[in-house]
């Protein structure tokens, strides 16, 4: 039996002036899955995220959100409902500090006693930032502000959590550990899209993948298909 769907895009366009950027892209990701969208830089895929999560204007196309129509709805209420992104970037608030980022998660619930659990399991999965729970944001290194993105997102309690090249411009060992606690947060439950151009890392943590490219979904398929697939092996693995 097949587990719901959480998140439905169908026939997506989304245009940058008289630049179309994405042309017509359909995806789903089902309650408990992990699912990839891979592709090379400039495919449309941060495009994608951001007219899904209300960022981005949507030119033509649905989607929907725990079987709801969503499209015009605000990022902030979409966070509300448990549609949640970690943008590209990490948009950390510099000037506040490790906790006043994560309460910032939270911003829209007023279950303190929960609230509180929770910033307490953000700190069992990234004990760097409980060592630091004072310190500016501003200050940490790329990675450290990686884990506090992620952090922040996990307090708002996401139904579907989405990642934008959480690895981009990361040292090895720290991609490492970023790839490390996203298996993690999807082994506790959590319904994950994960966009990336480090194919490989995504598409072996992935349960599904989709292929962009130049605005357009080529190829998708079970992730473990597509890993060995030749097309994308050559085109996204250098082999």
């Amino acid at each position: 039996m097949t587990a719901p769907t959480l998140l439905k895009v169908t026939g997506l366009k989304v245009a940058y002036g008289g630049i179309q950027a994405v042309k017509g892209v359909s995806f789903e990701v089902h309650q408990g899955e992990l699912v990839s969208l891979i592709g090379a830089n400039g495919a449309g895929k941060t495009t994608t995220l951001k007219a899904v999560t209300g960022i981005q204007p949507i030119a033509q196309g649905s989607v929907e959100f725990m079987g709801r129509p969503i499209k015009g709805q605000g990022a902030w209420d979409l966070a509300r409902q448990g549609l949640v992104m970690i943008p590209e970037g990490r948009g950390t608030f510099t000037r506040m500090s490790i906790t006043e980022n994560l309460q910032m998660g939270a911003y829209c619930r007023d279950d303190q006693a929960e609230i509180d659990a929770d910033m307490a399991k953000v700190f069992d999965i990234f004990p760097r930032l409980k060592e630091r729970a004072q310190q500016l944001a501003g200050t940490m290194s790329g990675g450290e502000q990686q884990m506090l993105a992620m952090g922040r997102a996990l307090m708002a309690r996401p139904k579907v959590l989405l990642l934008d090249e959480p690895s981009m411009g990361l040292s090895p060992i720290m991609v490492d550990k970023i790839f490390e606690v996203v298996e993690t947060i999807h082994k506790q439950g959590t319904t994950m899209l994960l966009v990336e151009q480090n194919a490989s890392r995504a598409l072996a943590l992935a349960n599904r993948g989709y292929v962009m490219e130049s605005g357009e979904v080529t190829m998708s398929g079970d992730a473990k298909v597509l890993l060995d697939d030749p097309k994308v092996r050559a085109a996204y693995l250098g082999e």
